[in-house]
């Protein structure tokens, strides 16, 4: 099932994605959030008539860095040994064809693909083996990075945590199982050409790894996201650029770079 969150006259609500062709898509209202147990009110609306919103609002985003090789080494950065988070503040995040603002402190915006793991249940000190039972679905995600920031001030925050450095969308994919989340074809374009083309199986330390080393720490809440890493292929943004991260099975997340301000 591929649940949406959206807007429509003023009221914000979830609603469950039938139809194949993006012209014929329609959302059937839910009642209820999808965290829990819910109902299909059979009250349809078109999706064109609504605006997407952002699939969730996490409570953190925690995205892990360098988690595919080739994507470590064209950045001259030695391939971790064992998984390397960081946060993205939820103040980041944007949904579909929403404005990735570019950041008047950065003069080297890059773009990064990522398949993104929404969290289904609070949970704390997850078993590699229980790692599939605390998934909800999976979305696309844009990690956003002010790559001369990041450079500079060797920390993250302020290089991947700014206003609208999160896309996440168009909507979450819950029918995807964790074998089949961890082969997906993950491609970025940017204005119509390819920049980034993998799969989640070069991934250097797999969903259930990140899932068990973060939740180690903290626990995770319904809603919270997981960042995966970034294939290679990273690059340039640009004012006018529309960036479109499409993962198999899931959909694809469009947006376009403005000037901030």
């Amino acid at each position: 099932m591929r649940i949406a969150r959206f807007s429509i006259d003023g009221n914000v609500a979830f609603g469950a994605v039938e139809g194949d062709k993006p012209d014929e898509l329609v959302l059937d209202i839910i009642k209820g959030i999808p965290f829990a147990d819910f109902e299909l009110s059979g009250t349809k609306v078109p999706v064109s008539k609504v605006r997407l919103l952002p699939p969730v609002l996490p409570n953190k985003v925690v995205a892990f860095g360098r988690n595919y090789a080739e994507h470590a080494r064209e950045l001259g950065n030695e391939v971790p040994d064992a998984p390397f988070a960081f946060f993205k503040p939820s103040t980041s995040v944007i949904g579909p064809g929403d404005e990735i603002q570019y950041p008047s402190f950065s003069e080297e915006l890059h773009h990064e693909a990522e398949l993104a793991v929404v969290i289904g249940r609070m949970c704390r000190e997850v078993p590699r083996e229980r790692v599939a039972d605390v998934i909800f679905g999976y979305t696309c995600a844009n990690d956003v990075t002010a790559r001369d920031v990041q450079k500079r001030e060797k920390q993250w925050a302020r290089a991947k945590g700014f206003d609208t450095s999160c896309p996440l969308g168009p909507w979450v994919e819950t029918g995807i199982d964790l074998a089949t989340a961890s082969d997906l074809t993950v491609q970025l374009t940017v204005n119509g050409e390819q920049r980034q083309l993998g799969r989640t199986s070069e991934m250097i330390h797999p969903i259930e790894d990140l899932i068990v080393n973060i939740s180690e720490a903290m626990t995770l809440l319904p809603g919270d996201v997981i960042l995966t890493g970034t294939p290679a292929g990273v690059g340039p943004l640009t004012v006018g650029d529309e960036v479109a991260v499409t993962i198999e099975g899931i959909g694809t997340l469009t947006n376009k770079v403005v000037k901030r301000g």
